[in-house]
């Protein structure tokens, strides 16, 4: 960190980061960016930063927002700076989040300078500059083989448009004056057949861009209804976008995705729609739980530990989390396992014993379910097996169809309910309208349960919204719900429910490119039916 002189000696105050929030979206973020945030004491912010962006701050930090006074007046350059030197007084360590690179900003030297003077010790951490990031995710190269110069200019200001020759030009920080600048690149010379690219919400699942001339783009933002703030970009290079746009034409780009899971449960499916382009919108529908009578599983890992089965069959993440929790009550860890045979009913429960330490004896190599699980494991043998119980902690609604399995193939089995799945509290009242209008555009289902709680505490999904479902029994569940199954994943796992919606939505771009239809989403589609509706009253 630079520290000024006259301020080595001054141990009463803290340290400012200046740190690049990037051009919106958070995974943008560097890796030194995040270790600052984590640091961080106290967080100065701006209306430009994306608040996702403050996951990565601890949860008790002190924000300071130098949007506007207490008047409602934009602050300047030197306020921000005097607020954020005294943020950092008594020691504190301020990081001052700026949207894209700290020194491409209009107000980040300035901001900086005014620590300068007083005497704060700073440090800059460069950030994903808004005019090289917003074009790439536009598909729009600032340099090609012929044409070798790019210019980018914010637009804090009077600019001498004549000045600006480069080949390729951005502009960024553009709200109410695109016209002017529209029109001043004609006048400083550029011919009116200039290709131009307008972008919004650059690098993140709300980008759209509109691609026109410099004599026809105001017509088009018009049309297109498209609200700034802007970065605009104009150039011969702007014709690779076809070839290049790689960014909107995720397969999933922008939809609205409803995940009904519990919240634990959630996060890689999450993460599986935001590569597709999605906007996952987590709903829990269940809570999980402890059994109301605990002495039942409280017994079945005393037995576990003391060497009572042969085996322990694990059909859910939940079932392994709740014999964890017993064991570390106890004092216990993953060794309390060793000498058991452990089973796991799928990939992802075997990758969450994988994690604790533990390397499972049988994972179906098949299906991945209770009747894979059954498919593969070994009847009991009196000569081979020393003990012929199996301990089997499961979900209060599980089904009885590993059990019974077991018993038919001669092991006795503990069926102990290890948890209790029940319904959560409905939604608020903004999201489940927006399931009942169709303002989603898919609804991911992942068990038969979250059908029946979601449809229970929320209603039904809109007639418009894709249906997905992890497998055969929960669209089952679906459709007698009166619901209209669109995917199903080829194997009961979250990963490939969300790779088979991300091809479900590549098969109907295509289908929409081919037809000559507009690429409207799901839920743009009822906007669309029902203005056309309106006008032919």
């Amino acid at each position: 960190m630079t520290t000024p002189r006259d301020a080595r000696k001054r141990i009463d105050q803290g340290g400012v980061a200046f740190v690049g929030a990037g051009p919106g979206d958070p995974g943008l973020l560097t890796l030194r960016a995040v270790d600052a945030l984590g640091e961080a004491d106290v967080v100065v912010i701006d209306e430009s930063v994306p608040h996702q962006i403050l996951e990565h701050a601890p949860d008790l930090v002190e924000l300071v927002d130098v949007s506007v006074d207490d008047a409602g007046v934009a602050l300047t350059a030197a306020a921000r700076g005097r607020r954020i030197a005294q943020a950092a007084k008594s020691g504190r360590r301020v990081v001052r989040l700026l949207e894209g690179d700290p020194f491409s900003h209009p107000t980040g030297a300035d901001e900086v300078l005014a620590c300068v003077k007083a005497g704060i010790p700073f440090e800059v951490v460069a950030g994903v500059a808004l005019g090289t990031a917003v074009p790439t995710h536009a598909g729009v190269p600032l340099v090609t083989g012929r044409r070798r110069s790019a210019q980018i200019i914010d637009v804090g200001g009077k600019i001498d448009l004549h000045s600006c020759t480069a080949d390729t030009l951005v502009f960024t920080g553009i709200t109410e004056q695109l016209g002017d600048l529209v029109q001043g690149i004609v006048d400083a010379g550029r011919v009116p057949s200039t290709p131009i690219a307008v972008v919004t919400g650059g690098s993140t699942v709300e980008q759209q861009t509109i691609v026109s001339s410099l004599a026809d783009v105001m017509a088009a933002v018009k049309a297109a209804k498209l609200e700034g703030p802007y970065t605009v970009i104009a150039g011969d290079t702007i014709e690779n976008r076809d070839a290049l746009s790689w960014f909107e034409t995720k397969p999933l780009f922008g939809w609205r995705v409803l995940v009904p899971r519990t919240k634990e449960q959630a996060a890689s499916l999450s993460s599986a729609l935001r590569r597709s382009g999605a906007v996952p919108e987590e709903v829990p529908t269940i809570s999980v739980e402890p059994p109301r009578n605990p002495q039942q599983i409280d017994k079945a890992v005393r037995g576990m530990v003391e060497g009572r089965y042969e085996w322990i069959a694990f059909t859910s993440y939940n079932a392994l989390r709740a014999v964890k929790e017993k064991l570390v009550g106890y004092g216990l860890d993953a060794r309390a396992l060793s000498g058991l045979k452990v089973a796991a009913v799928g990939e992802k429960t075997a990758a969450a014993l994988r994690e604790w330490g533990i390397e499972p004896d049988l994972v179906p190599s098949g299906e991945q379910s209770a009747v894979g699980l059954l498919a593969d494991w070994p009847p009991y043998d009196e000569v081979l097996d020393p003990i012929n119980r199996v301990f089997l902690p499961r979900a209060d609604i599980a089904t009885e169809t590993l059990a019974a399995g077991l018993m038919d193939m001669g092991w006795e089995v503990d069926d102990v309910t290890a948890y209790r799945t029940v319904r959560a509290a409905p939604p608020p009242a903004k999201t489940r309208e927006a399931i009942k209008t169709g303002k989603f555009d898919a609804v991911l289902f992942t068990s038969s349960s979250t059908v029946r709680n979601l449809v229970g505490i929320a209603g039904k999904p809109h007639t418009n919204t894709v249906i997905a479902c992890i497998g055969p029994a929960t669209a089952k569940t679906a459709e007698e719900h009166g619901l209209r199954v669109d995917v199903m994943a080829p194997e009961p796992s979250a990963e490939l429910l969300a790779e088979a919606l991300a091809e479900f939505g590549t098969a109907r771009r295509v289908s929409l490119l081919e037809s000559g239809e507009p690429l409207l989403k799901p839920s743009q589609r009822r906007r669309a039916a029902s203005r056309r509706s309106k006008n032919a009253q």
